[in-house]
């Protein structure tokens, strides 16, 4: 499809969505408003993402394996390589955030199918979001918005953000307790929200997924946190794909009825059965600028026949959201 052909597609779905009633509250808060919130809180940078602005871009290939089909007739599992397109990338919308800022890392993937089409998935390295509601999310971004006298979010109106938002505790703990990576390379990633695997039969089956490093799990001692220097993911990984390609397993978390599934913020009990589903395998990657992932939108809803959203509020919105903001980084606003 040609670029101009997809972004009328993706303005179209910002102003014709539809989300899933959650509560009344949810459903006032409309894409533009989560992006003009992101604008003020983080300023606006001309031709750039309003969020996960800071990234680096990576390509590879994906392998699935072909026992997964029994859940999903998805081309992803065909057992032929996959090319892939990769992005790397810490929240927020300033540029020059610190690699060591405690917060969340992304990853995102674009898989090229054999057919033609595309299959996004936009994950990050914490097992749970931070928001059951497209409202909890805008109030988040409206509580870090700086004070003009300290160019900084004031704390107290952060912790009465929290107070009132008891589905964002269980992702502010994890980050409470989990340092930041030394290496992009040592993340696992979480797709967080619950999706849909449909058969050949057309049976349906609740599914999460994360990617596992084969690098191993790391993270930065505090003592590395106040010495590290603002910038080194980038080049670490640069540096580690110098010593050969990285993998990721692909690992299957297979939902039960009654499980929740329209939540991002509740984890399922841990004795699910979890399915090694593929690897995913990066050889080379670069600064974003001019690189392949720099113009990909992520569309989380962009998936191959086989995989279905559910009607997770947050995954629903993010959809048009990301459309605005690449409709305005696209045009160069």
């Amino acid at each position: 499809m040609p670029p101009h052909h997809h972004l009328l597609r993706i303005v179209f779905l910002a102003g014709s969505v539809q989300l899933a009633p959650s509560n009344a509250t949810a459903e006032e808060v409309r894409p533009d408003q989560v992006v003009s919130a992101l604008e003020s809180t983080f300023g606006v940078h001309p031709g750039e993402r309003r969020n996960h602005i800071k990234g680096t871009c990576a390509v590879g290939s994906f392998v699935g394996l072909p026992a997964v089909r029994h859940f999903t007739r998805s081309a992803l599992f065909s057992g032929e390589p996959v090319p892939v397109i990769a992005r790397f990338s810490v929240p927020g919308g300033n540029p020059h955030a610190p690699d060591t800022t405690r917060s969340p890392r992304g990853l995102a993937l674009q898989f090229n199918l054999s057919d033609g089409s595309r299959h996004h998935m936009t994950m990050l390295n914490t097992p749970v979001f931070g928001a059951s509601t497209p409202q909890t999310f805008l109030s988040d971004i409206v509580a870090k918005q700086p004070k003009a006298e300290t160019g900084k979010p004031d704390p107290e109106r952060v912790r009465a953000f929290h107070a009132a938002h008891a589905d964002s505790h269980a992702h502010a703990e994890f980050l409470s307790r989990h340092n930041p990576p030394p290496s992009w390379a040592n993340s696992s990633y979480f797709g967080i929200h619950t999706f849909k695997f449909v058969s050949h039969e057309s049976k349906m089956t609740l599914v999460r997924w994360r990617f596992v490093p084969k690098d191993g799990e790391a993270e930065l001692t505090d003592a590395q946190l106040s010495s590290m220097p603002e910038n080194f993911l980038e080049a670490t990984l640069i540096d580690r794909l110098r010593r050969g390609p990285i993998h990721w397993d692909m690992v299957v978390t297979i939902g039960k009825s009654g499980d929740v599934e329209n939540d991002p913020t509740k984890l399922w009990p841990a004795d699910r059965q979890d399915l090694k589903a593929g690897t995913l395998t990066i050889i080379s990657a670069q600064p974003q600028m001019g690189a392949a992932c720099e113009k990909v939108n992520f569309d989380p809803l962009v998936m191959s026949d086989g995989v279905q959203p559910t009607n997770d509020p947050v995954l629903l919105f993010r959809s048009p959201a990301y459309a605005i903001s690449f409709g305005k980084r696209f045009s160069g606003q």
